[in-house]
């Protein structure tokens, strides 16, 4: 099976160390799907990642600009869905072995906000192939993911500067 590896906490840098982990496998002919949850649209930033195509490509099921927390019950749920849809196609990836390396940006959070339940992202997890690793990025870490991970990295602040 392939590896989990997962960075989590409460500093910046978890997407980061994702992204220089997908650079690294593109860079050795391997190819990268990155599936962003829970995060804003950003059009600079996805603008920028689309030019790392085919090698590594980006996909955010996610339709608003907002943080989801600002968004009112109905906008909360719709972005659910799409959410859920994102997962939907994470699980199709998984099945197929169409990239050696499946980067969950921010799925952690869903466990958080109660989207999907810790078992359903463990048992999507036992779909991988041999050849698919797959990152996972987020604020919280459970127990249970924690034992299932072969790899993980706790990110945290122990300095900031104020302006």
């Amino acid at each position: 099976m392939g590896k989990i590896q997962v960075y989590f906490g409460n500093g910046r840098g978890k997407t980061s160390a994702a992204l220089g982990c997908a650079i690294h496998e593109a860079s050795g002919e391997g190819s990268v799907i990155i599936i962003e949850f829970l995060k804003k649209k950003n059009e600079a930033e996805t603008e920028f990642l689309k030019r790392l195509e085919p090698e590594i490509r980006v996909f955010r099921f996610q339709k608003t600009k907002q943080n989801y927390e600002d968004l009112d019950e109905q906008g909360q749920h719709e972005e659910q869905m799409n959410m859920k849809n994102g997962m939907n196609y994470a699980r199709k990836v998984l099945q197929t072995g169409e990239c050696s390396t499946l980067i969950l940006d921010e799925v952690l959070g869903l466990l958080d906000y109660g989207i999907i339940p810790e078992e359903d992202l463990l048992a999507m997890l036992d779909l991988r192939s041999e050849g698919t690793d797959v990152i996972l990025t987020g604020r919280v870490l459970g127990d249970a993911l924690r034992e299932y991970a072969d790899t993980v990295y706790e990110i945290s602040v122990r300095k900031e500067l104020c302006e």
